[in-house]
C-alpha cells in the first residue's frame, strides 16, 4: 500500500481514463520552445527547433495533431475521423470504416476487464474476399445486386480536388504509420499532456509503466500483472513503453488484411500476396517493397542531402526573395502614387475644363437677361399712365402747329418703334442652353477604359517565311489581342561552339522596327538560334520561342540561267530575271509515248549556270515544281556537257544514263575514274536514289542498302560542292538532311545543270539580301546577358 501511494502522487489530475485522448490536443508554443528536438540538420552541428516542424504535422481538416491518420491517393494525409465526418457531410453513409481493423482494447468497454471473456470469432479475410469474388454477399456501401458500384469521391483539403476512393471508401486506404510514429516522437519531444496514466486502473489512475500493443492499452505493473496471467496466451505478448497511440507491427493491407510485401508501380500502390495474384494487377510491374524502398530512400537521402548541402543558396535565394518583397512593396507604392498623380492631374484638367465651361454658360446667361430686361422696360413703357403714353397725349394737345411739328417728330419715330415691337412680339432671347451641351459619350468611354499598359506578349516567329540562305531572314508577328510594341529586340547565337563558362552569350540587336529583319555576314555551316521579344511603354514582354536556323554548308553561289546553246530553245521559257526556267513538253514527247513499245529519239532540254566553278567550296538551292515530269539537277564539266548535249541521245535506250557521265555500254570506260556529271533524278514529287545512293542518304533496309528507293522531294533543293576534292552532295535545303552525296570529275570548270523531260520547272533560290528589310550585322556591337 505504500507503494502505491508513492505511485499515486505522481499522476496527472486533468486525464480522464480514456483509452485515447480527444484528437483537438494540439501543442503549445510553450512546450515546443522549451524542448527542442534535433532532426536531420544535427548532422551539420546545428540543432533544428521541433517548432518548425509542427505545420507538418497538423491535419488540414481539424488543424491539429494527426490522429491515425489515413493516406488519401493523391498521398495527402487526413485523420481518420475527419475523413469519416467529411463522408459524412457529403452524404456518404456506412463508408467510413476503420482501415485498420483491429481489436479493440480492454479499456473499451467494462465487460473486457476480464482476462477470461471469450472473444468473438471475425470471418476470415480469405473467405470473405472469395465469397465477394464469387459475387455472394455485400459489403458496406454497396447494395445486393448492384451493377453499377458507386464511386466515392473525397474533396482533399490540402490539394482542393475531389479523390476517387473507389467502392470500399475509407476502408480501401492505408494508414500512414510512418506519421503516427513522428507524431509519437514529437509528442514525446515536448512532453505534452504529462505522465500517461494507466487505463486499467480505478480512480484514480496510476502512472503508466509499460504498454502492450496486442491489448492496445496502457497498464501500470499490477495492472499488466493482472490482465497478462501466467500460462495463458496472453502472457506472452510483449510489453513496450507506455503511449497514448498504438499501431499494428506492420502495415496491413486494407483488403486482405495481410502484410504488404510488394509494391505495383503501374497502380503506386503497396500489395500484399493475394493482391499481387489477382486481375486487377496483370500485367502490371510489381517489384518487391524492398526494392521500392531503397530505390525510394536513395532518391530522398539524396535529395535531402542537396537540400542540406546548399543551404548557403537557399539562404541567398531567401535574402533574394525578401529583397524582391522588399522592391515589391516600393514599386507598388511608387506606382499607386504615379497613378494618383495621373488622376489627379485628369481631375485638375478637367476642374479647369470645367470652370472655363461654366464661366462661358455664365456670360452667355448674363448677356441674355440684360437684353430681356430692356425689352420688358420697352414694354412697360407702353402702358397706360406710363411716361411714354402720358408725354404724347400732352404732346396732342399742343395747337401750335410749327411747335407741334417740332416736337412730335421725335416722339413719333419712338411711339412707331413701340408700335411695331408690339405687332411684331418676340423675345429678345431664348431661355434655352442647347448651344451648351456637352457630348462626353468619346471621353466616358476612354475613361471606362482606362486601364494599365500591358507589355507585349511574346512574338510568334512565322517558320515558313523564316530562312537561312546567303543571308538569314527573320519574320515574326504578335498574337492576336497583344498590346502593340514600339519596337522589337533580337538576339541570336550560334549552338555548334563550345559552350563557354559563365552566362550564355548573347548577340542582340535593339530597336528594331517592324515585324523582320535580315541578318547579314553569317558564318556558313552553323547551327544559329534566334529569338525576339516586343517592348513598348510598359516595358519589354517575354521572349519568343527559340528557332534553330542551319546556314549553308559553304558559300552561296550566285549565278543566272543560260540556255542559249541549248538543242531545244524553244521548248525552254527562262523568266527575265534569269532565275527560273519552265520546260513545255512538244510534238517529240507525244511521238515517243506513241511509240514507245517501238523505241524512239527522244531529245533532253538542258540549261546551264552562267557562272563556272574553278575552286573552293560553293553552294546554291533551288525549288523544283512537284508536278514536273521528270527533271534532274545536278553540276557537270563544262566541256563534257556541251559535248554530251549537243547532239540529240536516246533517252529511250537503256544504254543512255546522264547520271554516269558517259555511255554504260563503253568498253573503254575507266571504272576507277570520276564521272564527268553528278545528277539527282526527280519526278512527280519524288526523288529517286540509286543503289550506290542509299546507304548516303541513310536508308537502309534490315538486309543492308535497299537497290533503289525514293523519298519525298523537299520544298527546296542544296547542291554543295567541294571543287578540291571532287565531291557533290545532294542536300535537303530546309533541314539540311544528306540525300545523296557521289564523286565528281573536276578536272576543269564546274557549271550548275538542269534537264528536262518533259513537262517541269525550276526555281532557283532568292537571295535573301534583295529583300527591302532591315539589315541587321552578325558581329557588329555584340551585348551580353
Amino acid at each position: 500500500m505504500a507503494t502505491r501511494a508513492r505511485l499515486s502522487q505522481g499522476r496527472c489530475q486533468l486525464c480522464s481514463p480514456q483509452p485515447l485522448p480527444s484528437p483537438s490536443l494540439r501543442v503549445p508554443p510553450s512546450f515546443v520552445s522549451a524542448a527542442p528536438l534535433t532532426g536531420m540538420a544535427a548532422k551539420r552541428g546545428t540543432k533544428t527547433s521541433m517548432k518548425n516542424m509542427e505545420k507538418e504535422l497538423l491535419c488540414p481538416v481539424c488543424q491539429e495533431m494527426y490522429k491515425q491518420p489515413l493516406v488519401l491517393p493523391c498521398t495527402h494525409n487526413v485523420c481518420q475521423a475527419c475523413a469519416r465526418e467529411v463522408l459524412g457531410q457529403q452524404g456518404y453513409v456506412g463508408h467510413g470504416g476503420d482501415p485498420s481493423s483491429e481489436p479493440t482494447s480492454p479499456a473499451s468497454t467494462p465487460s473486457t476487464r476480464s482476462p477470461r471473456l471469450s472473444r468473438r470469432t471475425l470471418p476470415k479475410p480469405d473467405r470473405l474476399d472469395r465469397l465477394l469474388k464469387s459475387g455472394f454477399g455485400t459489403y458496406p456501401g454497396r447494395k445486393r445486386g448492384a451493377l453499377h458500384p458507386q464511386v466515392i469521391m473525397f474533396p482533399c483539403p490540402a490539394c482542393q480536388g475531389d479523390v476517387e476512393l473507389g467502392e470500399r471508401g475509407l476502408a480501401g486506404l492505408f494508414r500512414n504509420l510512418t506519421l503516427e510514429r513522428v507524431v509519437e516522437r514529437y509528442r514525446q519531444s515536448v512532453s505534452v499532456g504529462g505522465a500517461i496514466l494507466c487505463q486499467l486502473c480505478k480512480p484514480p489512475p496510476l502512472e503508466a509503466t509499460k504498454g502492450c500493443t496486442e491489448c492496445r492499452a496502457t497498464f501500470c505493473n499490477e495492472c499488466f500483472k493482472l490482465f497478462h496471467p501466467w500460462g495463458t496466451q496472453k502472457a506472452q505478448h510483449e510489453p513496450t513503453l507506455p503511449t497514448l497511440s498504438f499501431r499494428p507491427k506492420g502495415l496491413m493491407c486494407p483488403d486482405h488484411k495481410e502484410e504488404v510485401t510488394h509494391y505495383c508501380k503501374t497502380c503506386q500502390r503497396l500489395v500484399c500476396q493475394l493482391c499481387r495474384v489477382r486481375r486487377t494487377h496483370s500485367g502490371h510491374k510489381i517489384t518487391p517493397v524492398l526494392s521500392a524502398y531503397q530505390a525510394l530512400k536513395d532518391k530522398l537521402t539524396k535529395s535531402l542531402t542537396y537540400i542540406l548541402g546548399n543551404q548557403d543558396t537557399v539562404q541567398t535565394q531567401i535574402c533574394e526573395l525578401e529583397e524582391t518583397v522588399r522592391h515589391t512593396e516600393v514599386s507598388g507604392q511608387q506606382a499607386k502614387e504615379e497613378v494618383s498623380q495621373l488622376v489627379r492631374g485628369l481631375g485638375a484638367v478637367l476642374e479647369e475644363r470645367r470652370a472655363s465651361l461654366l464661366q462661358a454658360i455664365e456670360e452667355c446667361q448674363q448677356e441674355r437677361l440684360a437684353r430681356l430686361s430692356a425689352q420688358i422696360q420697352e414694354h412697360r413703357s407702353l402702358l397706360d399712365g406710363s411716361g411714354l403714353v402720358g408725354y404724347a397725349q400732352e404732346v396732342l394737345k399742343e395747337t401750335d402747329q410749327p411747335c407741334f411739328v417740332q416736337a412730335a417728330k421725335q416722339l413719333h419715330n419712338r411711339i412707331a418703334r413701340a408700335t411695331e415691337a408690339l405687332q411684331m412680339f418676340r423675345p429678345a432671347a431664348s431661355s434655352s442652353f442647347r448651344h451648351c451641351q456637352l457630348d462626353v459619350g468619346r471621353e466616358m468611354k476612354l475613361l471606362t477604359e482606362l486601364n494599365f499598359l500591358r507589355v507585349p506578349e511574346a512574338p510568334v516567329i512565322d517558320t515558313q517565311r523564316t530562312f537561312a540562305y546567303d543571308q538569314i531572314f527573320l519574320c515574326w508577328r504578335l498574337p492576336p489581342h497583344s498590346p502593340p510594341a514600339w519596337h522589337y529586340t533580337i538576339e541570336f547565337r550560334r549552338t555548334d561552339v563550345p559552350a563557354q563558362p559563365g552566362p550564355t552569350r548573347w548577340q542582340r540587336r535593339e530597336e528594331v522596327r517592324g515585324t523582320s529583319a535580315l541578318l547579314e555576314n553569317p558564318d556558313t555551316g552553323s547551327v544559329y538560334v534566334l529569338r525576339v521579344r516586343g517592348c513598348n511603354k510598359a516595358g519589354y514582354g517575354e521572349y519568343s520561342e527559340d528557332v534553330h536556323l542551319h546556314t549553308p554548308p559553304a558559300p552561296v553561289l550566285h549565278f543566272f540561267l543560260d540556255g542559249r546553246w541549248g538543242t531545244s530553245r524553244e521548248r525552254l521559257a527562262i523568266s527575265k530575271d534569269q532565275r527560273a526556267v519552265r520546260s513545255v513538253p512538244g510534238l517529240p514527247l507525244l511521238l515517243a509515248a506513241e511509240r514507245l513499245l517501238t523505241g524512239c529519239h527522244l531529245s533532253v532540254d538542258v540549261v546551264l549556270g552562267d557562272v563556272a566553278v574553278t575552286q573552293g567550296r560553293s553552294y546554291w538551292a533551288c525549288a523544283v515544281d512537284p508536278a514536273s515530269y521528270l527533271v534532274k539537277v545536278g553540276v557537270g564539266l563544262e566541256s563534257k556537257l556541251q559535248e554530251s548535249f549537243q547532239g540529240a541521245p536516246d533517252v529511250i535506250s537503256p544504254r543512255y544514263d546522264p547520271d554516269s557521265g558517259h555511255d554504260s555500254g563503253a568498253e573503254d570506260a575507266t571504272v576507277e575514274a570520276s564521272p564527268p556529271f553528278a545528277f539527282l533524278t526527280i519526278g512527280m514529287g519524288k526523288i529517286l536514289l540509286g543503289a550506290g545512293a542509299s546507304s548516303n542518304a541513310g536508308l537502309t533496309g534490315r538486309d543492308g542498302p535497299a537497290a533503289s528507293c525514293t523519298v519525298p522531294l523537299p520544298p527546296r533543293l542544296g547542291i554543295c560542292l567541294d571543287y578540291e576534292r571532287g565531291r557533290v552532295s545532294f542536300l535537303d535545303a530546309v533541314s539540311f538532311r544528306g540525300l545523296l552525296e557521289c564523286p565528281l570529275d573536276c578536272s576543269g570548270p564546274v557549271c550548275p545543270a538542269f534537264c528536262f523531260i518533259g513537262g517541269g520547272a525550276v526555281q532557283l533560290q532568292e537571295p535573301v539580301g534583295t529583300k527591302p528589310e532591315r539589315k541587321v550585322t552578325i558581329g557588329g556591337f555584340a551585348k551580353l546577358d
